[in-house]
C-alpha cells in the first residue's frame, strides 16, 4: 500500500500539469472581448497571379491572333486557339462528321499559322492580321455562338472544342513549310488546280475527284438574269442568236476555263464574279426575256471540299486520310516552333 501512494500522487501531479500547461499557453491570447480577426483565406488573387497571362493571349502557345471585326469596324484581341474554335464554328456546320470537323481545324490552324509567320496582312487594316470575312477565314466569337445556336449552343460548342484540341498544334506542311490550306463549300465532283483559279502552280493544290460533294445540298443551284442584265454585266451581245456564247475550254476539274462570245473570251472565273454565280461549272438556256444558268458545286473548287471532306468521314476515313486527299503530298507536322518562333518576336 505504501509503494502505491506515491505512484498515485505521481500520476495525480502529471495529469494536472497536462491540464494547466496549455491554459497557461492559451491565456495571453484569450479574454472576454469579441475576437477582431482571423485568419482568412482568398486563393483567387495567387491562382490569377500563377496562371495569369497578357489580355487575349493563349494561355498554351502564347500567340495572339487580331481580328478586324468588320461589322464593327473594331480590331478583336483573341487567343490563338480560341480564334480556332471561332473559325471552325463559322466554317462547318457542327453536325458535320467528327473527322471532318477535325480536317477544317487543321486546315484553319494552318492558314493562320502560314499567315502569321509570313507576317501577311494583305486586305486588313493596321492593327489587324486577319479579317472575319471570306477574304480570310469567317471568324464568330462566343458570344456570336450563344446568339445563333441558341439551345444547340452546349453540344455544338463542346464538339468544335474537342476537334481542334484533337488536333492541337498539328499544321500541314509541304517541304517543311506550312501550306496556303486552301478550302471551300462544295465541289462539282472534282476539285481545281490551283492555276486554273488563280496565278501559278501550287504543287499541293491539284484537282482530284470529289464524288461526295454529289450529295452535297448545295451542289445544284440556279440563277435567272434577264438578257439585259446579263449582257450588261459580262459586256457582251447575245442577240437572237441559239447558241448563247461556246465554251471553248475546259479545267482539270471539269469547270468552264475559257467562254467564246462571237470573238470575245471570258474565262470561267470572270463569269462566275461578274455574274455572282455560285460555282465556275455553269450552263444556261434562255427562256424568253430570261437566261437561267444552272450550277454546279459552290466555290472556288480549289482545296478542300468541306462537304467531301464529311462524305469521306461518313465513310469512314480519318481526318489524316481526309487532308492527304485534298492536298497532295502534305505532311502534319507540329507548329510548335513555329509558334514559339512569333512569341519570341514579341
Amino acid at each position: 500500500m505504501n509503494k502505491i501512494k506515491p505512484l498515485i500522487v505521481l500520476a495525480s501531479l502529471l495529469i494536472a500539469l497536462t491540464i494547466i500547461i496549455p491554459s497557461v499557453v492559451v491565456l495571453p491570447f484569450s479574454g472576454d472581448r469579441q475576437s477582431s480577426g482571423k485568419l482568412g483565406e482568398d486563393l483567387t488573387k495567387a491562382s490569377a497571379k500563377e496562371t495569369s497571362t497578357a489580355p487575349g493571349v493563349d494561355s498554351q502557345t502564347g500567340v495572339t491572333v487580331s481580328v478586324f471585326r468588320s461589322a464593327k469596324g473594331i480590331i478583336e484581341k483573341v487567343p490563338f486557339e480560341d480564334y480556332l474554335v471561332g473559325v471552325v464554328a463559322a466554317e462547318m456546320p457542327a453536325d458535320f462528321k467528327e473527322e471532318a470537323i477535325k480536317a477544317q481545324a487543321l486546315a484553319a490552324r494552318t492558314y493562320i499559322v502560314n499567315r502569321l509567320v509570313n507576317k501577311d496582312t494583305m486586305g486588313v487594316p493596321k492593327g489587324a492580321q486577319v479579317t472575319d470575312t471570306q477574304i480570310h477565314q469567317v471568324y464568330m466569337n462566343d458570344a456570336e455562338m450563344r446568339r445563333d445556336w441558341g439551345q444547340d449552343y452546349a453540344w455544338k460548342k463542346k464538339k468544335i472544342v474537342e476537334a481542334v484540341r484533337s488536333t492541337g498544334g498539328q499544321i500541314l506542311t509541304y517541304a517543311g513549310k506550312p501550306i496556303d490550306a486552301l478550302f471551300f463549300s462544295t465541289g462539282n465532283g472534282y476539285t481545281e488546280d490551283s492555276e486554273d483559279y488563280w496565278a501559278g502552280s501550287i504543287p499541293y493544290l491539284r484537282s482530284v475527284a470529289s464524288p461526295w460533294d454529289k450529295e452535297s445540298p448545295k451542289f445544284s443551284n440556279q440563277k435567272v438574269l434577264t438578257v439585259k442584265v446579263f449582257e450588261a454585266k459580262l459586256g457582251v451581245k447575245i442577240g437572237s442568236s441559239s447558241t448563247i456564247g461556246k465554251i471553248v475550254a475546259r479545267t482539270t476539274g471539269k469547270r468552264v476555263a475559257k467562254v467564246d462570245f462571237n470573238g470575245k473570251v471570258l474565262t470561267g472565273k470572270d463569269i462566275r464574279e461578274k455574274l455572282d454565280l455560285k460555282s465556275s461549272d455553269f450552263s444556261w438556256q434562255r427562256k424568253g426575256s430570261n437566261i437561267v444558268i444552272t450550277t454546279k458545286g459552290f466555290g472556288h473548287g480549289v482545296g478542300m471540299s468541306q462537304y467531301g471532306a464529311n462524305g469521306m468521314a461518313e465513310d469512314g476515313s480519318d481526318y489524316k486520310e481526309i487532308v492527304k486527299h485534298y492536298y497532295k503530298g502534305v505532311e502534319i507536322a507540329s507548329a510548335q516552333s513555329m509558334l514559339s518562333t512569333l512569341t519570341a518576336q514579341k
